[in-house]
């Protein structure tokens, strides 16, 4: 197991991330923001499936896909069609416009990549990728509340007193 110092940089390093996400948000088209991306890309990669299917693979409420799927679907970029096997759920089914849409922000990003990323082997960048997976399979594998750490010893506890609600 990694020593304590090595989890804190993690953490930082997870922080400065935030950089790279921004930057990559801002390639986005003004009328795609990122839900709506994560939505096609997951209909992309997995093909037809259920809104339920896609709530469980975005990881959010079905309040919140079932805006997404509205806001892609009134673009034209899905289409929604009642399922054979049960009339009350909808299939949802990237269209070619959705698939022109993705293809679109892949390139986008992936050119932003190439020129940040110049200066990187192609083994480094296949290392970060082979990383970056297994950490996102490490989170999958525990869906789930995180466990806790373990409470502080009596000379380590805080001095602070707990917030209170009025």
């Amino acid at each position: 197991m990694a020593e304590k110092a090595q989890y804190e940089e993690l953490i930082r390093q997870f922080s400065a991330f935030g950089a790279v996400k921004r930057e990559m948000g801002r390639l986005l088209p003004p009328d795609c923001p990122s839900g709506s991306v994560a939505v096609l890309t997951l209909l992309g990669r997995h093909g037809d499936m259920r809104m339920s299917k896609l709530a469980e693979l975005l990881a959010v409420d079905m309040s919140v896909t079932s805006r997404h799927v509205a806001h892609v679907a009134e673009r034209g970029w899905i289409e929604r069609s009642p399922d054979p096997a049960d009339k009350r759920s909808r299939i949802l089914r990237l269209t070619l416009d959705g698939q022109g849409r993705l293809d679109d922000i892949a390139e986008r990003t992936s050119q932003m990549l190439a020129h940040r990323l110049s200066d990187w082997s192609d083994d480094e960048v296949g290392q970060l990728s082979r990383l970056m997976a297994r950490l996102r399979a490490s989170f999958d594998d525990c869906r789930g509340p995180a466990p806790r750490p373990p409470a502080p010893s009596g000379d380590e506890q805080s001095t602070r007193t707990p917030a209170t609600t009025t």
